[in-house]
Formats: structure tokens, sequence, C-alpha cells
């Protein structure tokens, strides 16, 4: 494909993207983040084998790059998710304890 195939797709990717995240209700976020996250999986896997077929410095550099960016996505999006799922717990637990002190 030429560059300006590319970089059209790109953009509409970009344009997409945007186009969905902002229509997303706040009750969606957290089924929305462990989708992305196990899409970034996918891309982690993808660059490690990019970068252990990689002939070129070049291309071990741009594989290790994205080896890194995605692991900080995957690492972050399941912080982000456990602390949005703790919060919802922790409401959950103090209810349960309110009306087990009312039983009494």
């Amino acid at each position: 494909m030429s560059f300006e195939v590319l970089a059209f797709l790109f953009l509409l990717a970009m344009y997409l993207g945007l186009e969905l995240i902002q229509k997303v209700p706040a009750t969606l976020h957290t089924p929305l983040m462990s989708g992305s996250n196990a899409i970034s999986g996918i891309t982690l896997i993808a660059s490690m084998v990019l970068a252990a077929e990689s002939t070129s410095w070049f291309g071990l550099v741009l594989a290790g790059f994205g080896v890194a960016l995605a692991t900080i996505n995957v690492v972050g999006g399941y912080c982000v998710t456990d602390r949005m799922l703790q919060m919802f717990k922790s409401r959950d637990v103090k209810s349960g304890a309110a009306k087990q002190a009312e039983q009494r």
C-alpha cells in the first residue's frame, strides 16, 4: 500500500476512535476498559513477535517501543479497572455491614 493510503486509514481510525469514545456512557467505562486491555494484550504479543523476527536495528527499536507502550497500556488499564472495581466493592461491603448492624 502507498503512504497516502496508510495515512488516510490512520486518520480515519483516529477520527472513528474519538467519535466512539465520546459517546460511551460512564456506566460502560469499566467493561470498555477491560476490553481495551485485551486488545492491548494482543498488541503486546504482536510487538514481541515482531521484535523477535526483526532483522534490522530500526525494526528492533520500533518493536521494542511497541512492547514498552503496550505494556504500559495493559498495566495501567488493569490498575484503573481494579481501582474502579474496588470503589464499587467497598460501597457494597459498607452497605452489608450496615445491614448487619441493623439486624442486631
